[in-house]
């Protein structure tokens, strides 16, 4: 075994008390944030929260190199969230995930070289932990993506592995004699020859997957979690292809062992810091995600199927099969464990997918920031940024103005920038109460001030018109009515009901996003609504939201 890998594996098990002294020229553990909430209702932090996900290379330059940073990112934070709660003129972010930031050769960052260090193209660990204490300070938490299923090929532990095969190394990845002859969970390749033998890789060649069978594996990584939670002072993990880490011969996604491996993960984890989150990405069904959030494994699981689900269904106008998308993912997931968003990193930019459309892009935002579940935004989405497959075309630059390189950087950006930039950027909607960007804003503070968007329980209204979405989100204190119509043309033609419901005596309603005047209604002695109308009229593609108070 190499000088270098041996001593790695002694920093882990010698504790992190070492790995602090002998790693970084700062050993001062950055400060978790004090003085918040640690959830509203009893729910825990995360669903308080909206998040905001950053490619960091992508997000701003600070140092003229074309590659955005952290310290970039440090300049931008008052334009996502100022520290001031009193204010509305930033997004009102608070939560980041952060794109990989380890060490890596391909320029996304998911194939690992070190996972005790920084990418050097976004600055140094100390410039990381002055970024986190500039979030914490403004109250926005800040989760990195943690990559355990695969390395890189470069990786030392792999290059080992594959080179000399009595190594100890050798059996933290998986390997065979022979080609097995089978294919991956969608059909593609998973088995690599090298002179030593096959090795095996769900994603491609470049990223072996490392072997969870072997407790030396599983041990390394529990101290790389330890050095991020407790050294750096990050407050989670956004965990990559979780479904994907122990394979069980041919089957290779979803496995028992997988779930047993995340069940132990976490008692690791909350035992460094119980107010850790983990959010898997479980790019599946449902009915299969769920399984990673009921039986104490992660915290959260973003919800892939009703992301469709909105922008299939705001493109259709159907607001009945909208609704019953929502309340399935409702009634299905415990109460506070599934993130909802639009799209990401890996797929199409939400105004691509409405081909540029505002109207269908503002109702989106709409759902996801009244509906439950806890929010993600991919960074220019609020923007109207456009992007389509390859994946760099959906990872490029922000646009901040209509200066050279849409204001990222002075100097040759590492992606071209989108051509739109001189229309689509931050600096021309900034001031635009009808823009995007302040839809958003408006947007975000709504559900950061109303407690019953964050957490509050969701119950579907009958509507008896195929475009308009109606529904309740009732916290213990607050009691909320949204109505969205999908359709182009304005509904008069419309009521609202309820079987049975939490609703108790009478009510009058005051508008909290949009425009009208509310009509009055008694409820239901089963604590619902019948035949009532709100508002006489409800205007084409828009999101009404109404506050429901006892009178």
């Amino acid at each position: 075994m190499k000088t270098e890998n041996v001593f790695r594996v002694l920093i882990g098990f010698l504790g992190m008390g070492i790995l602090a002294a002998c790693g970084s020229s700062d050993a001062r553990a950055v400060q978790p944030i004090t003085g918040l909430p640690q959830g509203t209702d009893g729910f825990a932090w995360w669903n308080d929260t909206v998040f905001y996900e950053i490619f960091v290379r992508s997000f701003y330059d600070s140092n003229a190199d074309g590659i955005g940073d952290f310290n970039g990112i440090i300049e931008k934070l008052d334009y996502l969230n100022d520290g001031n709660p009193r204010t509305t003129s930033d997004l009102g972010i608070t939560g980041l995930w952060l794109m990989p930031i380890n060490p890596s050769p391909s320029y996304h960052g998911y194939d690992v070289t070190d996972y005790y260090a920084v990418h050097p193209d976004f600055g140094t660990l100390d410039d990381f932990k002055r970024l986190l204490d500039e979030c914490h300070q403004r109250g926005i938490r800040v989760i990195v993506d943690m990559v355990f299923n695969h390395t890189s090929v470069e990786h030392p532990w792999f290059q080992e592995a594959r080179d000399e095969p009595d190594s100890d190394w050798r059996d933290w990845y998986i390997w065979a004699d022979a080609d097995p002859g089978f294919v991956g969970p969608w059909n593609q390749d998973v088995w690599y020859p090298t002179v030593t033998g096959y090795y095996y890789a769900v994603f491609w060649s470049g990223m072996p997957d490392l072997n969870y069978t072997n407790p030396a594996v599983t041990a390394e990584m529990e101290q790389v979690s330890r050095f991020w939670l407790d050294e750096v002072g990050v407050d989670g993990f956004r965990l990559d292809a979780a479904r994907h880490l122990i394979e069980e011969g041919e089957i290779q996604e979803n496995t028992e062992a997988t779930h047993a491996w995340w069940r132990e993960f976490r008692s690791t984890y909350k035992a460094i810091n119980p107010n850790a989150l983990t959010v898997g990405e479980i790019w599946t069904t449902n009915y299969a995600v769920v399984g990673y959030v009921k039986g104490d494994e992660l915290d959260l699981a973003f919800n892939f199927d009703l992301a469709s689900s909105i922008l299939n269904y705001v493109t259709s106008a159907d607001a009945e099969e909208l609704s019953a998308s929502m309340s399935r993912s409702f009634r299905l997931f415990p109460a506070g464990t599934y993130a909802t968003f639009l799209t990401n990193h890996d797929q199409e930019r939400v105004m691509s997918a409405f081909f540029g459309d505002n109207n269908p892009s503002r109702l989106a935002a709409g759902v996801l920031f009244t509906g439950p579940g806890v929010p993600f935004i991919y960074y220019g989405e609020e923007i109207g940024m456009t992007g389509t497959k390859p994946d760099p075309s959906i990872r490029t630059p922000m646009q901040w103005s209509a200066e050279q390189n849409a204001g990222f950087s002075t100097d040759s950006p590492w992606s071209s920038i989108n051509r739109n930039f001189t229309e689509v950027n931050v600096s021309a909607q900034n001031e635009d109460p009808d823009s995007l960007l302040s839809y958003y804003r408006t947007l975000i503070h709504l559900h950061n001030n109303h407690a019953a968007l964050r957490v509050g329980e969701f119950v579907e209204l009958e509507t008896g018109s195929e475009t308009v979405l109606a529904f309740l989100r009732v916290s213990q204190e607050e009691t909320i009515l949204v109505l969205v119509n999908l359709g182009d043309e304005a509904v008069a033609d419309y009521q609202l009901s309820l079987n049975r419901g939490p609703l108790t005596g009478n009510y009058r309603g005051t508008i909290l996003l949009g425009d009208g005047q509310v009509s009055n209604f008694d409820a239901t002695a089963n604590g619902g609504l019948e035949a009532y109308q709100p508002l006489p009229e409800i205007p084409a593609q828009s999101t009404i939201v109404i506050q429901l108070q006892g009178r």
